[in-house]
């Protein structure tokens, strides 16, 4: 399948012949502050657990996570990013359908195609900004017809990748009401919600029996080398999920400085500040650029369709030449052929971006 993920600056530097350094990455949407400077202190104090085995469990992790949310840190599962949770989903729940809200993250579909599974699709509409269609939602876990007979799950991801639409608390919990009442499973992947905290239901999804919260340390810790992620689940769950994953999946130093970060309440709140303004600022410089339609932004990037006659592909493509690489989500199911995704990063790297964008845009000739 067509890979339409960011982030490989390592293949785009052989490409251009140039160092990873001097690619400015807008594909994959990071904490522009990068990680916690406890987080350096912490991974050099620990350089020697590389000549042990690392935790299988994860104990301390799971403690401090258990302490963050006020949960019990037997119902933390934690893994080799939220990805290798996502893909572990479908055969620790044995899902055969699962309902997907289209266009979002590509994976939820490799993974189930891979447990031998398939998906039922939602598209969401591009005439309603690509609104999460709660309701259409509802209608069909409501319904005893069709094709929601066959359904045992529905994943939604909170705050949205590629889009950055969101849903609000009490619509994911009647969501989650009406999941158990069909006795179906609902997978909620918020591993961007640290930017938008009043979007997330954690804590209270923890006493959710048919819930599934999967979290990220990549995105807001700015840990994504690292791979570390995480499950709330029921504690009958966590077993199912434990079982699918290999031995020691999360290595010694990532567990090392997730406990770091998530121990910084002050670099977090830095975090949050920063995007508030700089995502805010961003959106609005995108906003001016003629012919752009900007979907409002929730999350640390921000969704983009270009003018009229520009296709993303061949955008992304005549950016990355100049070492700007950004997101074309002109593959991802249900966006348009002119969608792209950019990161938030620092103003003077955005400034660069909208620059080259902007003479882009402006030459006719494409």
């Amino acid at each position: 399948m067509t890979d339409v993920h960011g982030g490989n600056i390592y293949a785009v530097a052989r490409e251009l012949n140039r160092h990873p350094d001097e690619i400015l990455d807008f594909s994959a949407s990071i904490n522009p502050l990068g990680p916690s400077p406890t987080v350096w202190k912490a991974i050099a104090a620990a350089r020697k657990l590389a000549t042990h085995y690392p935790d299988p469990f994860c104990l301390e992790l799971r403690q401090a996570l258990g302490q963050r949310w006020g949960i019990d840190p037997e119902q933390i599962v934690v893994g080799n990013g939220s990805m290798e949770l996502i893909d572990v989903v479908p055969r620790a729940l044995t899902l055969k359908r699962l309902l997907v809200v289209h266009p979002t993250f590509s994976e939820y579909g490799r993974a189930m195609a891979r447990a031998g599974g398939s998906v039922v699709t939602v598209h969401a509409k591009r005439a309603q900004d690509y609104a999460i269609p709660i309701d259409r939602l509802v209608q069909l876990l409501d319904s005893n017809e069709g094709e929601a007979l066959s359904l045992d799950g529905l994943v939604l991801c909170n705050p949205n990748s590629p889009t950055g639409r969101t849903c609000s608390v009490d619509d994911v919990s009647h969501l989650a009401t009406l999941a158990a009442r069909r006795k179906l499973w609902l997978v909620l992947d918020e591993a961007f919600a640290d930017y938008c905290p009043e979007r997330s239901v954690l804590p209270q999804a923890a006493s959710w029996p048919r819930v599934i919260v999967l979290r990220s340390m990549t995105k807001f810790y700015a840990l994504p080398g690292l791979r570390v992620g995480y499950a709330v689940v029921s504690r009958s769950v966590v077993r199912r999920l434990r079982t699918q994953l290999p031995p020691w999946s999360v290595n010694a130093i990532g567990q090392v400085a997730a406990l770091a970060a998530l121990g910084d309440r002050a670099h977090a709140e830095k975090s949050l500040c920063f995007m508030n303004r700089a995502r805010a600022r961003f959106a609005s410089l995108l906003s001016a650029l003629p012919g752009c339609r900007v979907i409002e932004p929730s999350a640390n990037y921000v969704f983009v369709e270009l003018p009229q006659g520009w296709q993303a592909r061949m955008v992304a493509a005549r950016l990355k030449r100049q070492g700007l690489l950004i997101r074309d989500c002109s593959s991802v199911p249900g966006a348009s052929a002119r969608a792209i995704r950019v990161a938030v990063r620092r103003p003077l790297e955005n400034n660069r971006l909208i620059k080259a964008l902007s003479t882009l845009l402006g030459d006719r000739n494409g």
